[in-house]
This record gives structure tokens, sequence and C-alpha cells, in this order.
């Protein structure tokens, strides 16, 4: 997480300040007004990839051994969500979307983000990013959950499909 000091237009040590019109909630801003730190959560996608009637889920490099979750991203400037889902889908795994539709919108507030998840059928050859280290093709039914984050994204499609869902508890770190 970045924490910002000083005014990115002025360098003036930026000052925590009340918003006038938003409730008085307090934020980071330029003493003379140049610049306000809104820190908005960031939008990110996520894709529920389903292959040949499997779920693919994949490690990333800096998470533990058996830790694995669903493909994500962040959107970039100048595309649609749908546009970075599939990017993202063929950054991290080489495969094309052959189509896709909306699971639900869901907050991440513990990294002040706004995932934005899709299932999304998909085809090709699967090959990894430098990103992801592994990935695992579950069929839907031995799908479980997590509960934070693109977790709920998955127990959501899985209720919509019929299937019973089980959350698992993702081990935390010290």
């Amino acid at each position: 997480m970045t924490t910002y000091r000083y005014c990115p237009m002025c360098a003036a040590p930026l000052i925590e300040r009340a918003d006038t019109g938003e409730g008085g909630k307090v934020r980071l801003a330029c003493p003379d007004g140049h610049w306000t730190h809104w820190d908005n959560p960031l939008p990110v996608l996520a894709a529920l990839v389903e292959v040949e009637g499997r779920i693919l889920l994949a490690r990333n490099a800096a998470w533990p051994e058996k830790m694995f979750a669903l493909v994500t991203g962040f959107m970039e400037r100048g595309e649609t969500p749908e546009q970075g889902v599939m990017r993202e889908l063929k950054e991290e795994t080489n495969l094309d979307a052959d189509e896709l539709s909306l699971i639900g919108i869901y907050e991440f507030i513990r990294k002040n983000e706004l995932i934005i998840a899709y299932h999304v059928k998909a085809s090709g050859e699967i090959r990894l990013s430098e990103e992801l280290v592994e990935y695992r093709l579950v069929a839907p039914e031995k799908l479980r959950p997590w509960r934070a984050g693109t977790g709920y994204a998955v127990a959501d499609w899985m209720r919509a499909r019929g299937l019973h869902v089980e959350f698992i508890d993702l081990p935390t770190t010290s």
C-alpha cells in the first residue's frame, strides 16, 4: 500500500482534512487545495474459468503451496470489464474466452478492492504466465470456496447451478 506524504502537484506536506459535503470524511489533502487522496477501491477482474466442463484454479507464485484461486487482474484504462477479463485470461493462461457472463460484484475491503467476477467458458492450450506457477482443473461439484474476495463469487456460481457449497478456511499468515 502506498503511503502519500506530499502533494504531487506542489510538494507541500499533506494534511488530514475533513471533506465538506461528504459527511466530514477525513482524507489526506494538499493544504493549498491542489490534490486530495480519495483512496477509492480498485476494480479487480476475476474469472471463474470453465475448460471442457472443469474449473481452472491457479496458484500465484507468491502464495502458499496448496492455495489455488481464480484468475484475477486489474482493469486497465480504456477497456471494459469484459475486455479486461478476456485480456487477463489470455495473458495469464493463454486461453481464449468463448463465452462470458457476469457472476456478480464483491467487496474486498481488506485490500480496498471491488471485484467484478465473471464465469468464462474458455478454450485453447493452457500455458501459464510467470505470475502463476501451477493450476488444477476441478469438477464443479468438488469446488470448495473460501470466505474472502473471489470465494464468494465461486459460492454464488455454484448455488446458481444447484451445487452444494461447503466453504474451506484459508491458511492465515502471521
